[in-house]
């Protein structure tokens, strides 16, 4: 094993679980989300690295492990990066709100 190799696995990621509270965890997050508007959505996401690049979300900027824990925490899907999810997501909201 490498020096890099070894450094990479004590790296420690803050990630947010299924009851919305920061946990440290050995592996990176493989989604991205804003903590205030309570969205989430792929790492590359066009919308969110502009943001980043202006600063402004750098500060609200949360990481989940899976769709499922950021979902359980309360986050909705990107209508940007993750249409599909959004729309789906979307759906369940709108016949929610009918009944």
């Amino acid at each position: 094993m490498t020096g890099t190799d070894a450094q990479h696995r004590r790296r420690r990621y803050t990630l947010v679980g299924p009851d919305g509270r920061p946990y440290q965890s050995s592996r990176p997050g493989t989604l991205g989300g804003h903590r205030r508007g309570r969205l989430y959505g792929r790492l590359d996401c066009a919308v969110a690295l502009r943001a980043i690049r202006r600063g402004g979300y750098v500060t609200q900027r949360v990481f989940f492990a899976d769709q499922q824990t950021a979902i359980a925490a309360g986050y909705r899907p990107c209508a940007v990066c993750m249409p599909a999810e959004y729309d789906a997501w979307k759906r369940a909201t709108t016949c929610q709100h009918d009944q």
